[in-house]
């Protein structure tokens, strides 16, 4: 009787909840940290062009590895940003804790790193489809000496049941679906679990390379990276589940409906095709690379370098005055730091220099890092020399690089018609840039005062803007002051 009368008092608590949000929009019914979250949709962000993205540098998510950025993310991010006809802008976060609040103040438009979805975080932010689907895992320490126990003696070092963390402490951050699951478990197992929070700051990784190294005794992580990161620390037991199946998704504003219903379009239809497995299985599945790459001088997560080449990259770049990872950009873009490049049109060596410039530079062997990277770099600063007119240095430097693709004369050209149509021939963006596309057509390139008629525009306007696109990445990744 009185679960019966228990349920008809529930049931009449629902009704005036309901008889109150009658007539009332979705909008009228938000707690106030959403009402107060910027009003901004996808209409916003395309005629802005930019798709602002927050995401975690991590061994899975976003790093650079031999000079390149990769990860799960970045790459899945690049295809959706081109879907969408926008440029990609990264945000690294800094602060796992504050992320809902800098996509709710519209700092960015998308949280783009593995969550999991939990109710108590919609109360905030709204979920997109699931990205894949994955379990929580116990992440604890074998002995020091676990590849000389017999398997019995082993199974006997670890715990194998959830239960057995009774009164035992787990390390995780505060705000993660870690912690809420924690709470959870230890509803679930009549006993108490302590929590021991960790700085927001660090990843899944870097806390599970705490419990190999002793520093902390449990934590918990998604299976699919724990996995992947117990693969290159085989010390690590990550065999005991503590959740069931999790959905992973991406995180919008709840306002921005229209923004999330393209992003869930893309993601349902991405799902099931064959290039989203072998991304997947690239950063998730494939433990030889994880190991090759946690294992390598020039990646980004354990080392402050691009390439073998930083040093010489370094004291050349000083001779013309640029920020080492610029240069360092642009070498990438010439040759991926490979020595033995060669072009079609002849171009050879890191920097890609043509034969008959490489005479006149007195290059002797164009395959020789030292002797290619001296050349480039005087070849640079001749042509910045012969842009003095160009007086703000970020435009004299684009300007530079765009003649050392496609020479100086059809960059001097470009200058000449952005002139004649009204535009500032000083200025690359929408200026110096537009002239150059301009003159890969007959209207523009076949004009009496045009000495050096057609280019493909297309190509040095590209070549700036992916070098700059890395050079931005670069930034993020490789810390000036420790050089």
């Amino acid at each position: 009787m009185k679960d019966f009368r228990r349920f008809l008092i529930l049931l009449f608590a629902l009704l005036v909840v309901s008889c109150q949000n009658q007539g009332k929009t979705e909008a009228d019914i938000y707690n106030s940290i959403v009402t107060n979250s910027v009003d901004r949709d996808l209409e916003a962000i395309k005629k802005d062009g930019v798709l602002r993205a927050l995401v975690v540098y991590s061994s899975t998510s976003y790093f650079l590895y031999r000079g390149q950025a990769m990860g799960f993310e970045y790459e899945l991010l690049k295809r959706l940003a081109k879907h969408l006809d926008l440029k990609l802008e990264i945000i690294i976060s800094n602060d796992l804790d504050s992320e809902f609040e800098v996509l709710n103040r519209g700092d960015v438009d998308l949280i783009a790193h593995g969550m999991t979805i939990t109710n108590q975080r919609k109360w905030e932010v709204d979920f997109t489809e699931y990205l894949y689907l994955t379990k929580q895992v116990l992440v604890q320490k074998k002995p020091d000496n676990f590849r000389k126990l017999s398997w019995r003696a082993l199974q006997k070092s670890v715990i194998h049941d959830p239960i057995e963390l009774i009164n035992d402490t787990v390390s995780i951050r505060r705000n993660s679906a870690y912690y809420e699951r924690l709470i959870s478990l230890s509803n679930e197992i009549g006993g108490t679990i302590i929590i021991d929070t960790l700085d927001s700051q660090l990843s899944t990784g870097e806390i599970m390379d705490m419990v190999a190294e002793g520093k902390i005794k449990y934590t918990i992580a998604d299976q699919n990276l724990a996995k992947i990161n117990a693969s290159y620390n085989p010390i690590l037991h990550i065999d005991v589940p503590i959740s069931l199946s999790q959905r992973i998704a991406w995180v919008t504003r709840k306002k921005s409906k229209n923004f999330r219903a393209a992003v869930n379009q893309w993601i349902v239809s991405q799902r099931k095709t064959t290039t989203y497995r072998v991304i997947y299985n690239k950063y998730f599945k494939n433990k030889r690379s994880f190991q090759k790459r946690n294992k390598s001088d020039y990646y980004s997560l354990k080392n402050n370098q691009i390439s073998k080449y930083d040093a010489l990259i370094k004291e050349h770049a000083k001779l013309i005055n640029w920020d080492w990872r610029l240069l360092a950009s642009q070498i990438y873009q010439e040759s991926k730091f490979d020595p033995s490049a060669n072009s079609w049109a002849g171009a050879a060596g890191l920097m890609q220099v043509m034969p008959a410039t490489a005479n006149d530079l007195g290059i002797k062997d164009l395959s020789d890092p030292t002797e290619s990277i001296r050349g480039g770099v005087n070849y640079l600063k001749e042509i910045y020399r012969q842009l003095e007119t160009v007086t703000d240095t970020l435009n004299r430097i684009k300007l530079t690089m765009a003649a050392y693709n496609c020479g100086l004369g059809h960059v001097t050209d470009a200058q000449t018609l952005a002139t004649k149509k009204g535009l500032d021939p000083n200025v690359w963006t929408d200026n110096i840039e537009r002239t150059l596309l301009d003159l890969s057509l007959p209207k523009y390139y076949n004009k009496p005062y045009i000495k050096y008629g057609y280019v493909r525009g297309s190509e040095p306007v590209k070549y700036v803007d992916i070098v700059f696109e890395r050079y931005e990445q670069y930034k993020s990744f490789i810390d000036l002051e420790k050089d």
